[in-house]
């Protein structure tokens, strides 16, 4: 993989984990969380699929690895749900 596929990889990572903040009404703070939340959300999303059989709706390759854009965004928004209820608001 190249520095260029790596960095392009990070965006559409943190563009998925973004969106997947978006969705689940929490935000952990900028860039460098969102991607973060971008690629964790990839994995459980990817699990979450294969455990229930689901197929690849719509995946990109970037320098030969698969990002699944519709998984990795709702993994992006349940990661980010769970951080929401983990944290939880302090007085």
């Amino acid at each position: 993989m190249t520095p260029l596929e790596f960095l392009l990889l990070l965006v559409i990572a943190a563009i998925c984990g973004s969106l997947g903040q978006a969705l689940a009404g929490y935000s952990t703070g900028g860039l460098l969380a969102s991607i973060l939340v971008g690629i964790i959300g990839a994995y459980i999303g990817a699990w979450l699929a294969r455990e229930f059989g689901l197929p690849v709706i719509f995946s990109l390759n970037v320098g030969g690895q698969p990002f699944p854009l519709i998984w990795s965004i709702l993994g992006s928004a349940i990661f980010a749900a769970l951080l929401s209820l983990l944290s939880g608001r302090r007085r």
